[in-house]
């Protein structure tokens, strides 16, 4: 088995510390920096959590500089103070997309934060490549990307869509709702998880794709792979930061 992961990607930066008392000149919190972590976002995130699971896999993404995103988190609550982004620029557009030996992989995954690396074009051309592409965009989903065979959006995406006029009449066997720390919903049926405590959010969409992806690719059955998918999203949202899931299955397994 073998997945390519097409997509922008970012640099993820959290910096912990402490945040006990106000500002004398404004009602904000001073904040003390007490460590800090880096690591690949977005569409290397994917990339990631599909290697720690086992799965070999590809990367075609943002060359050069990347958007950086930075969070202030205090430590101790896990509370997010702030996130400062670095992105004026949007990523340089994709090339060479008809060079890729896309039958070599069982699937390919199109990670899509909507920052100019895929234009719609460039997600129409992948997807008649392939039989198994799963899309995962910030984009408003449109017949450009009927030639998909998943995509999946969060209810806040899906609520933009609805605003736009999108009503996913077509995509209606195709579509993936996640939502939150609930599960997700698909065909009108929910998929639901049980609660967990939630220490952070970030990133856990992007293990909820890599984890469906790799079992759809598996079994070729797609309530199987959702809930394979929402069994590690639930890990991922219960660790700190943005989460290779595999390597906490691994520690599970120990």
């Amino acid at each position: 088995m073998k997945i390519l992961v097409i997509g922008d990607s970012c640099k993820d930066v959290f910096i912990y510390g402490t945040a006990n008392r106000l500002c004398p000149e404004a009602p904000v919190p001073v904040f003390i920096p007490k460590r800090k972590t880096e690591t690949g976002g977005m569409a290397a995130n994917v990339y990631e959590n599909i290697e720690s699971l086992g799965v070999d896999v590809d990367l075609i993404t943002t060359a050069g500089e990347t958007i950086t995103k930075t969070r202030y988190v205090e430590e101790k609550t896990n509370h997010q103070i702030i996130r400062v982004d670095s992105d004026a620029n949007k990523s340089q557009r994709v090339e060479g997309l008809e060079h890729i030996p896309y039958s070599d992989y069982c699937a390919v995954i199109i990670s899509d934060y909507n920052k100019g690396f895929l234009e719609y074009d460039d997600i129409e051309f992948i997807c008649s490549k392939h039989d198994t592409v799963f899309i995962d965009t910030k984009k408003i989903v449109n017949e450009k990307m009927l030639g998909a065979k998943f995509i999946k959006i969060n209810e806040h995406e899906y609520e933009n869509n609805i605003a736009a006029g999108q009503y996913f009449k077509e995509f209606y066997d195709k579509l993936i709702v996640t939502m939150s720390g609930k599960g997700c919903k698909y065909m009108d049926k929910e998929f639901n998880v049980d609660e967990v405590e939630v220490r952070d959010n970030s990133g856990a969409g992007d293990s909820f794709i890599s984890a469906l992806t790799i079992e759809y690719c598996r079994t070729n059955d797609i309530e199987t792979a959702i809930l394979y998918g929402n069994a590690c999203a639930t890990i991922a949202v219960q660790h700190k930061g943005v989460t290779k899931v595999g390597n906490h299955i691994k520690n599970i397994l120990k």
